[in-house]
């Protein structure tokens, strides 16, 4: 069985695991309706991207 022969110290497990938090979404407003959309994504909302209707909007129901 493999087993570790020594203890593993917290600062060695803490430098380890430095990357795992998590980092926040960055929102941008939408230049043609004003909603938050991602950035280099299609807005939700009116389906524009880059200054031109990529997608018809979805319709409330």
């Amino acid at each position: 069985m493999a087993v570790p022969k020594k203890r593993v110290t917290s600062s060695r497990r803490d430098m380890r695991r430095s990357h795992h938090a998590l980092t926040t979404t960055q929102s941008l407003e939408c230049p043609n309706c004003g909603e938050l959309k991602l950035p280099h994504h299609v807005c939700g909302a009116c389906g524009y991207y880059d200054g031109r209707e990529v997608v018809e909007p979805a319709s409330p129901v």
